[in-house]
């Protein structure tokens, strides 16, 4: 590990979503490359120190950090930073430099199985409470769509609830990223004409199978509506190509 670099100081975590605020700083020290490639992370009981949490909530980001390619742990050796080609670290640096059409269908799939899984999971592991707040972000979505108000929030936050009551810290970590880097993707599609009230049919159907406690119905529902995700924003992305490519042919033209 580089002793030339010194990377800032960790700010204390609040006490609420104590493993997902970790995760969201960790990440930060790697794409930001206070970490890089390489370089062997400080050791436990000072992350905990520093972030002013729990051995167990850092373990859980640690170990979701390692499922998504950043972090290698080596038994009796410490955990190092990965190199960036590694499964889901270059992605990182998406959110900063754009992705090409490929990599946006890799994540966009990668989405579609892991939050089809978390709507079945939370189909059979949730708490009444936790179906009732899926239930309150689907109130809200409907609220904000008969004020004509954007929905996008709303619509995160519903998917937050599901990846929450499925009580999988590591997948809900995990998916959290992936939607973090395709926000700009989710916004634009919910621009699109008759979208919203098409999405909020789909939610929906997710939130009453969840509700029933119907686990293969729920991961249909869930299939479904990122089906159709998918679909739209591959129409987005076509739709922009073939402007710029009309721009480049009026451009050499004249």
């Amino acid at each position: 590990m580089s002793t030339s670099r010194i990377a800032p100081a960790m700010a204390p975590i609040e006490k609420t979503r104590v493993a997902e605020a970790a995760f969201d700083q960790l990440i930060s020290f790697v794409v930001k490359s206070h970490w890089r490639a390489g370089d062997k992370i400080p050791p436990e009981r000072d992350l905990c120190q520093q972030l002013g949490i729990a051995r167990t909530s850092l373990r859980e980001a640690l170990k979701a950090m390692e499922m998504i390619g950043m972090l290698d742990s080596r038994v009796g050796d410490g955990t190092f930073v990965c190199p960036r080609s590694e499964f889901l670290a270059r992605p990182l640096l998406w959110t900063f430099t754009g992705m090409d059409h490929e990599e946006l269908r890799d994540i966009l799939e990668a989405r579609l199985f892991m939050e089809r899984d978390l709507a079945g999971l939370a189909a059979e592991r949730a708490t009444e409470e936790q179906i009732d707040k899926i239930g309150e972000a689907l109130q809200v979505m409907r609220q904000r769509l008969g004020d004509g108000a954007s929905i996008l929030e709303s619509d995160m936050d519903f998917h937050q609830a599901i990846a929450e009551a499925a009580h999988n810290d590591v997948m809900r970590m995990a998916v959290q990223l992936l939607r973090n880097l395709i926000r700009r993707w989710i916004e634009r599609k919910l621009q699109m004409p008759d979208v919203c009230v098409k999405t909020l049919d789909q939610h929906a159907a997710i939130y009453k199978a969840i509700r029933k406690r119907d686990s293969a119905a729920a991961r249909e529902a869930m299939r479904k509506h990122l089906q159709d995700t998918v679909s739209l924003v591959n129409q987005i992305v076509q739709s922009r190509a073939s402007r710029r490519n009309s721009r480049r042919r009026s451009a050499a033209r004249s």
